[in-house]
């Protein structure tokens, strides 16, 4: 392979993990927001209103920031009946074949997102709750990792295409 594509997958694969960190990081704002939602509330007497759906946006970052994450070490489910028992270039093949179905959906979903985010800009859409917050943040971030997950689609395109030439890319 070029080395352009191996400076490619070297960068996506390193932006995919460090995406991957900050997720597993925000396991522990949502750990720290609730147990202070649960103090405040039930200790204090004083109910934080924002809490819970504070911690439900972090999770929404958290399911976003992990998918880079989950392409690139291949954690996603798959169905293992046929794939286990192929080789290495028969599963290089098959995930070629399922690799572009993966990037019509991410495509489809990356035109909606980026509608749905130019909506949330243009009429400043905020959730309708006491707290009342701006949705364009976990809007935007939504856009940002689909873009990612699609750079790493396309990293792993050109891994199963260098294991199909007997080079891979590590």
């Amino acid at each position: 392979m070029p080395n352009w594509v191996r400076s490619y997958v070297r960068v996506i694969d390193r932006i995919s993990d460090w995406a991957g960190w900050l997720a597993a990081s925000l396991i522990f704002v949502m750990v720290a927001t609730l147990l202070m939602d649960a103090v405040t509330r039930n200790v204090l007497n004083i109910p934080v209103h924002w809490a819970i759906e504070l911690t439900q946006f972090t999770l929404a970052a958290y399911y976003f920031l992990g998918g880079p994450f989950t392409l690139k070490n291949d954690d996603h489910v798959r169905m293992d009946l046929l794939y286990a028992s192929l080789s290495e270039r028969g599963k290089a093949r098959l995930d070629l074949v399922t690799i572009w179905c993966l990037i019509f959906y991410l495509c489809v979903m990356l035109a909606g997102s980026i509608s749905s985010l130019q909506y949330a800009i243009a009429t400043n859409e905020k959730r309708f709750s006491m707290w009342n917050p701006s949705v364009i943040p976990i809007k935007s971030l939504m856009v940002v990792c689909l873009v990612l997950m699609l750079l790493q689609a396309f990293s792993l395109v050109f891994k199963h295409v260098a294991v199909l030439r007997g080079r891979p890319i590590e």
